[in-house]
């Protein structure tokens, strides 16, 4: 059954502690109900009060059947490690310095002897689960197994799974081992005890054996779901303790920690004020108590205690709320009620929401081929999806894919460079004023021969056109090589993105795109070095625009001709194209100057066709090459390189590369933990809602 546990949990507390929370039930998309947990009273939570005189009795009455769910639901959740999700549970960690007397704390909340002597006795996290029961069981969960023990044998069976956890020895280690106590009398309570806090390492001790009890105190108690058990030796000034600095490092105002005081017996003396004055901040309040010692027997010192703290001249002063064994573990219940009835409900939405992520994340995997009609089936999916891809970007130019992305928007960034390219050719033809027709009249006097005169020879013509074709035919090669280098970077992430998931492949697309763009970038340079030489050796074009603008500036001739026939008119003259230049000097060369200036006036005409034809040409087959790779050769190209000897065929589809055979595994072992843990919940709610129906019939 899949339950949603929808999102509003609310949650008061006052003289009764309400949790509302609302259960739809999915088991089909048309049938629902709802049921509400609420109505917790604390007198149902209420354990036994400390009186005047001790009453032998048990600790402490359990919870009542509408409480004791919820710490099953979070028992139940700690036993699948739903923790290692970032999930956290509210836990009680028990933490003190080495020798504080956490041991004998536990041991008389529990019942039982826990492993004894001298340095660390506890060297892994311990997680005891005390259950109120009319018959004794005792087991122990570690490495995937469950250990039976009794109350006789149980310190040597904890000995044994810690020795089998972290060595033999006097390391510690991170990995938790399970104390389950079910016995009658016992208060229902979970909590984590830590290894000691010692700063100085002993014989057989590691030398960073504070840093790494440090380390696992800090992960425990650092969640703010933790409660902080913090044990304090009466004998010694409590601002001093490790345990205290650790603890306010991470609660400083103190709300989530309560400390207990033992070996009170031991220095009574100013040991109200301590536990009154509250230096160290501990927010959950103080609670002193007298363990067992010798081979008394648990009723024994408890008896031992109430005696203690009603007769010592000291002792009997401090509050009857703040002392024994039973009043600790009656703080403890209710300290633990409030944190699972303020957790529980944010738990269940975070293993919801963790569900619900992990599950579309499973989805987005690539599909997991299992034979080759699959995996070509695949293929040509992937395929199809990259050549309409490269389509929009290259052909219509459509970026939705990479809105954010601006350089692949590729038909922007193609006319960004197109234009470069055109500026780039036009600014190599700026005419330098100074030299105006000194390089037309030069080539005109070494063509001089035998012949009639004022006749424009072609050879002139060319001979100056080549030398401007000279200057500017590195250009359009530089450029086609810029084109293809930004095309094969837009391809090849093109091509990543879309065989992304089947790594297996990526290796041949990649070599199929570096070796088409290769093969095009040498054909286009060829192309350019072709246009280049067709322009160096024809004059042609049936552009009208020539005899257009050639007649415009033709026009200027007899102006400037009159100026080189009169020496007395100015020498400055304004010419279109050209702007002013100073022609006084050319005056020695008048009788090749009318030549000079026609040819000059046809080469400016002429040269604009050209640098037009060079950018229009480049535009053209840049559109063409573009329009033929993404509609066929980039197709052809991969199916070649896929079915060549060395490709592997569309077999290496089957194989599942490590990194999404791994992320499948983890994600669908976390999915198996998380609906597990939801399953929990939900068996919980359903348990708590029958027991509400019964209650209100």
């Amino acid at each position: 059954m899949h339950m949603i546990i929808k999102k509003n949990h609310t949650l008061w507390r006052s003289n009764k502690t309400f949790i509302t929370m609302h259960i739809m039930n999915n088991d089909s998309a048309s049938s629902t109900s709802e049921c509400d947990l609420q109505a917790v009273d604390q007198k149902h939570l209420a354990l036994i009060e400390p009186h005047g005189s001790y009453v032998p009795a048990p600790i402490v009455s359990s919870f009542n059947d509408r409480i004791r769910p919820l710490l099953d639901c979070v028992d139940k959740l700690r036993h699948l490690n739903i923790m290692q999700e970032g999930i956290q549970l509210p836990t009680i960690v028990v933490v003190g310095d080495q020798s504080s007397g956490k041991s004998s704390v536990l041991e008389s909340l529990a019942g039982i002897s826990l492993p004894r002597g001298q340095g660390i006795c506890t060297r892994v996290p311990l997680i005891m689960r005390l259950q109120n029961h009319n018959e004794t069981e005792l087991h122990l969960e570690y490495n995937g197994k469950l250990v039976p023990t009794d109350e006789v044998n149980i310190a040597e069976a904890i000995v044994l799974a810690t020795n089998e956890i972290a060595g033999h020895g006097k390391g510690i280690s991170n990995i938790p081992l399970s104390l389950i106590v079910k016995k009658n009398g016992v208060p229902d309570l979970t909590m984590v005890d830590l290894p000691g806090i010692t700063r100085v390492p002993v014989h057989g001790q590691p030398e960073d054996i504070f840093e790494q009890i440090s380390d696992i105190i800090m992960k425990y108690i650092t969640p703010e779901e933790s409660i902080i058990l913090n044990v304090l030796s009466a004998t010694v000034d409590f601002p001093t303790c490790e345990s205290i600095r650790m603890s306010q490092k991470v609660d400083k105002t103190g709300e989530r920690t309560i400390a207990v005081v033992t070996k009170v017996d031991k220095a009574p003396e100013g040991l109200l004020e301590k536990v009154t004055s509250n230096d160290v901040n501990i927010g959950l309040g103080y609670v002193c108590v007298k363990n067992r010692t010798g081979n008394k027997s648990y009723d024994e010192a408890r008896s031992e205690e109430a005696r203690l703290f009603q007769t010592h001249a000291l002792l009997s002063k401090i509050d009857k709320s703040m002392v024994s064994v039973p009043v600790l573990a009656h703080k403890l219940v209710h300290i633990q009620a409030n944190i699972i009835s303020k957790c529980l409900p944010d738990i269940v939405k975070k293993i919801n929401d963790k569900l619900a992520v992990n599950v579309a994340s499973l989805n987005k995997l690539p599909q997991h081929l299992s034979s080759v009609a699959e995996a070509l089936t695949m293929f040509m999916r992937i395929l199809s999806s990259t050549k309409e891809s490269l389509k929009k970007i290259f052909l219509r130019g459509e970026f939705d894919e990479y809105a954010e992305d601006v350089e692949m928007h590729c038909t922007a960034r193609l006319a960004e460079m197109l234009n470069e390219y055109a500026v780039e050719l036009h600014s190599k033809n700026v005419e330098k004023k100074e030299d105006f027709l000194k390089d037309e009249i030069m080539s005109l006097t070494e063509a001089n021969g035998i012949g009639l005169p004022n006749f424009l020879p072609r050879a002139v013509f060319l001979n100056v056109l080549q030398k401007k074709v000279s200057v500017i035919s590195a250009i359009p090669e530089v450029f086609v090589e810029k084109l293809w280098s930004y095309i094969e970077t837009v391809v090849i992430k093109v091509l990543m993105h879309h065989f992304g998931d089947y790594q297996q492949l990526q290796s041949s697309t990649w070599c199929a795109v570096q070796n088409l763009i290769a093969k095009r970038k040498d054909e286009s340079i060829n192309w350019v070095r072709e246009i280049i030489e067709m322009e160096r050796l024809t004059d042609y074009t049936y552009n009208p625009e020539y005899v257009a603008t050639c007649s415009t500036l033709m026009a200027q001739q007899k102006p400037f001709m009159e100026i080189m026939n009169d020496s007395d008119k100015p020498s400055i003259i304004k010419l279109k194209e050209i702007g002013e230049v100073d022609v006084g000097s050319l005056r020695m060369n008048k009788d090749i100057a009318q030549q000079a200036f026609e040819m000059k006036m046809r080469m400016i005409a002429y040269w604009k066709i050209v640098l037009m034809r060079m950018v229009d040409h480049m535009a053209l087959y840049t559109m063409f090459s573009l329009r033929k790779m993404v509609n066929y050769e980039i197709e052809q190209e991969i199916v070649n390189e896929l079915m060549a000897s060395h490709g592997g065929g569309i077999e290496r589809m089957l194989e599942e590369s490590p990194c999404v055979s791994e992320k499948r595994l983890r994600l669908k072992r976390s999915v198996k933990l998380l609906k597990e843990s939801k399953d929990v919940v939900a068996k919980i709610m359903d348990r708590i809602a029958l027991q509400t129906d019964g209650e209100k019939a």
